[in-house]
């Protein structure tokens, strides 16, 4: 019970005071109000643990203010403890039959009325509690029409201390519009023609609507006639203002209560639909974002497939660039060794002969030996030279980033491309500083796919090739030209593409421009193609300069 919080009723000051002490010493927080219009504006704000309710309040009484609270779903069982100082059982029958929970005169003591709350809390004790916003508490609001006289009717003041807001008025249009806007509960109409035409008006305009409102039919009489007219009109009831004041409230009183729990029993459908469509809602996106997950990871599953045959479709064509390039250095090799090899043996020749031989014979086969030792080391330079490039080119493979002698580099990769390029003329110009912070590849890869594809386009005995740098704006450019037959424009865009090729079945893999495409690319460069001045391709591979 520690804890429990309390909206407490009363209007008398003193009374108020002592009643908050005794709760708080036993543990309750305590709100008070001083009235029952007040106390449900409370209500519809924050929703106590109990309800203490005096029954003698100004305006609305305390078992009107039950009545009102029990007519809504989200306080329907909120526990109500009423107080009264009467001693009358009438009193404790209307404070009962209106909903309360319990009934305590305030004679009985402090100590009775915190066993009481204390039983009440017990009593209520792990009750589910709704979720969500509750709909708000309010009071029945009742039109009462009367064509004839709207000023003056005793109902009013009844009605009024029941709990219920009632407007009087003489026009049908005012009932009309309160049920075009749906603001009002119920509508009295009091009839004093058999007819019930304007009850008649009333509910046809309700039946248009699809309206709830209750309409209920004030005559002067109870005749059986009487009744069946009006039923026959359409009201929801008929009852005579002859009737036992008491019975007329009871007749209204349940009619108004039907239409309240009619309107209830709407919202928590809609509620409960609302609710349902949020759910399905939430299971369709549930599913749809496992669907997601689900083709995400396949997506990605495919990715990464596709990267790893991409990476061995470029290991591939490293490969067969790699078998192509050994070829060639191999002949390079092969043509001067072949030479040392046949000189080799005439020097042997020389020197054997010259042991035996006379001055002159001796002179003559040593001067030729030595022609050959000559020739022997400018075959042996060659391979040397040839060793020291590739050692060169296999270092600038790594893929690491750091300075690159950029003309040392492509002087490399032209001379391992000798074979290939026969007797094409290569030229060069480098106008650009000779370090650049790159990686091996840009040449390796870059250069040589290049220039091969250059090497392979040009005529082989009237082809020419001029590879030259150029540094501008923080930009390293390497310009490849050739007086080939150039790229179509319509075959631009696709040169880069994995495995498009102009050349035929067999010569080529599709993959060195695509490679040296995503080598530029990881530089944050750019590869450029147009027509050269020679009337050939022109390539323009375009690099950020690191600052």
């Amino acid at each position: 019970m520690d804890g429990a919080s309390i909206l407490l009723v009363e209007d008398s000051e003193t009374q108020a005071l002592q009643l908050r002490r005794m709760f708080e010493r036993a543990g309750l927080r305590v709100q008070r109000t001083r009235d029952a219009e007040t106390a449900l504006a409370t209500l519809n704000d924050a929703r106590p643990d109990l309800l203490v309710v005096d029954y003698r309040l100004p305006g609305m009484n305390g078992d009107e203010l039950v009545r009102i609270v029990r007519q809504t779903g989200a306080t329907r069982t909120l526990p109500v403890l009423m107080l009264t100082g009467d001693d009358a059982s009438e009193v404790e029958r209307q404070g009962l039959d209106s909903g309360a929970n319990a009934y305590v005169p305030k004679r009985g003591g402090g100590e009775l009325i915190v066993s009481r709350i204390r039983a009440l809390l017990r009593q209520t004790r792990g009750r589910p509690v709704e979720d969500g916003p509750a709909p708000a508490l309010r009071q029945a609001r009742l039109f009462l029409l009367d064509p004839v006289d709207a000023n003056r009717d005793p109902l009013v003041e009844r009605l009024s201390a029941e709990g219920y807001r009632v407007e009087r008025c003489a026009d049908p249009a005012v009932a009309l519009a309160a049920i075009e806007a749906d603001s009002a509960d119920g509508i009295l109409v009091i009839e004093r023609e058999r007819s019930f035409a304007l009850s008649a008006r009333i509910d046809a305009c309700r039946v248009a609507r699809a309206s709830g409102i209750a309409l209920v039919a004030l005559t002067d009489d109870a005749e059986p006639a009487t009744m069946l007219a009006g039923l026959a009109a359409g009201v929801d009831d008929v009852v005579s203002r002859r009737s036992d004041g008491d019975m007329l409230l009871v007749r209204i009183r349940a009619i108004v209560r039907r239409k309240l729990a009619r309107d209830e029993e709407a919202a928590g459908i809609a509620r409960e639909r609302t609710q349902a469509i949020a759910l399905a809602q939430a299971r369709a996106e549930a599913d749809s974002a496992d669907r997601l997950a689900r083709a995400n990871a396949e997506l990605a599953g495919a990715n990464a497939l596709l990267r790893e045959t991409q990476a061995q479709l470029v290991q591939s064509a490293k490969m067969a660039s790699l078998g192509e390039l050994v070829a060639g250095i191999a002949h390079e090799i092969n043509n001067p060794l072949a030479f040392i090899l046949a000189h080799q043996a005439t020097v042997e020749r020389a020197v054997a002969g010259a042991r035996d031989a006379d001055d002159a014979t001796r002179a003559t086969l040593l001067t030729k030996a030595s022609d050959r030792l000559t020739s022997i080391r400018s075959g042996l330079t060659r391979i040397q030279e040839l060793v020291v490039k590739l050692r060169r080119f296999s270092r600038l493979d790594d893929g690491e980033v750091s300075q690159i002698d950029i003309p040392d580099a492509i002087d490399a990769v032209l001379t391992l491309l000798a074979p290939r390029l026969g007797t094409v003329r290569v030229e060069r110009d480098y106008g650009a500083a000779r370090m650049l912070e790159c990686s091996g590849a840009l040449v390796n890869q870059v250069v040589m796919n290049i220039v091969a594809n250059a090497a392979d386009a040009v005529d082989p005995v009237t082809g020419e090739i001029m590879v030259a740098t150029g540094s501008a704006d923080g930009t390293y450019t390497i310009r490849i030209d050739d007086n080939g037959p150039g790229i179509p424009d319509d075959r631009r865009e696709r040169v880069f593409e994995p495995f498009f090729t102009t050349k035929d079945v067999g010569s080529g893999t599709g993959l060195g421009l695509a490679i040296a495409y995503g080598v530029v690319r990881s530089h944050g460069g750019t590869i450029e193609i147009g027509r050269a001045a020679r009337g050939g391709a022109s390539f323009a591979i375009r690099i950020p300069e690191q600052a």
